[in-house]
């Protein structure tokens, strides 16, 4: 959360916008572990972080993409905003901006928040309790998705999806 303070100076808690990524290649998903010394540290997530003051949304998948996998991507449609306030091991209440993409190149390293990176077929995730934060519901979503196809992005509850 953040604290800020309004010009009549009344004080308030705001949220985080952060945006994670599917990258999805040929029934594949890449996946980075998180370094142990940040939140759901050791745990496996989508590649993402917090928007920058003066980014675009689509300009922080991008890069988060690159600094988190090494990886250029081709950036896909927005495929879900999740505002659930009271997502799994979330403890800012961010609110995610979720985007689709494929790779397009390796053009470095992993930084230091990852400690490594993998491709996982998506019919061989790892367990749920090896995901940080509510990631592989975000991917379960997806896999819906190309079962059933809805309209994107997803916005708001998604009890409809059965998730």
């Amino acid at each position: 959360m953040l604290t800020c303070y309004f010009e009549n100076g009344k004080k308030t808690s705001l949220r985080h916008a952060v945006i994670d990524v599917m990258i999805i290649e040929q029934n594949r998903i890449l996946l980075v572990k998180r370094a142990p010394h940040i939140s759901n540290g050791n745990k496996w997530a989508l590649p993402g972080g917090y928007v920058d003051r003066g980014e675009f949304i689509n300009d922080t998948a991008i890069r988060e993409a690159r600094e988190e996998t090494g990886y250029d991507i081709d950036l896909g449609p927005l495929f879900r905003v999740n505002d659930n306030p009271n997502r799994r091991n979330e403890d800012r209440q961010n609110i995610s901006f979720i985007y689709l993409a494929k790779f397009v190149k390796k053009v470095g390293t992993m930084d230091k928040e990852s400690t490594e990176i993998r491709w996982f077929d998506l019919d061989k995730l790892p367990e749920e309790e090896d995901f940080a934060f509510d990631h592989r519901d975000n991917i379960r979503l997806y896999l819906q998705h190309q079962k059933k196809p809805f309209l994107l992005p997803i916005i708001g509850k998604i009890d409809t999806y059965g998730i």
